[in-house]
């Protein structure tokens, strides 16, 4: 897996010591392979590349897989993910809607792969609680597969109406056996 590398954001931090200021910067980095793998990490030094090396090297080793849907590109079902007083709503989109989201979301959802998607940002927005709650979310996703195995069920059972609806219609257009003629009841009266 090669990754590719974003960063949702690179913050200046200034610490008062008895000699003066040190200055020094810390980054958070989102990395993914744009198939299904992400990750993110914080990296802090007196350079910006340094920084943001580091946080590639502790991102890589925060890495999650987020199932996404065969057709569309998008995710299962609708989620909220949560991290301290930031919130993140995800909801599947369908084909050609494209990734609408802002900012750090953007960065996590781009880096996993995900190419339709509508999300929203409730509570906090900074960016390493936005971060944190978007991969929160993605990893309350569930695979239908999975979700129809626990309960016991087809996959058919669960998905939504409208792929059912969809299911029926082509077993719709495959018409029917006749019903056998049903034999005269002999009796007598």
């Amino acid at each position: 897996m090669e990754p590719h590398r974003l960063w949702a954001g690179i913050n200046r931090v200034t610490k008062v010591v008895k000699g003066g200021k040190n200055l020094s910067f810390s980054a958070l980095v989102v990395v993914g392979d744009s198939a299904g793998h992400v990750g993110y990490g914080m990296g802090k030094a007196r350079e910006v590349s340094s920084a943001i090396k580091k946080g590639v090297e502790a991102a890589k080793k925060n890495i999650v897989r987020v199932p996404i849907t065969d057709k569309g590109s998008t995710i299962p079902h609708t989620v909220t993910g949560r991290y301290g007083s930031g919130a993140v709503l995800l909801k599947p989109a369908s084909e050609g809607t494209g990734v609408i989201a802002g900012g750090a979301v953007r960065a996590v959802i781009t880096a996993a792969g995900i190419q339709n998607i509508l999300t929203k940002s409730l509570g906090s927005t900074t960016a390493h609680n936005v971060v944190k709650a978007t991969v929160d979310a993605l990893l309350r996703l569930k695979r239908p597969e999975r979700v129809a195995r626990l309960r016991g069920k087809e996959v058919a059972d669960i998905l939504p109406a409208e792929r059912k609806k969809a299911g029926e219609t082509t077993a719709a257009a495959v018409p029917a056996p006749a019903p056998a003629a049903a034999e005269p009841a002999s009796g007598s009266g």
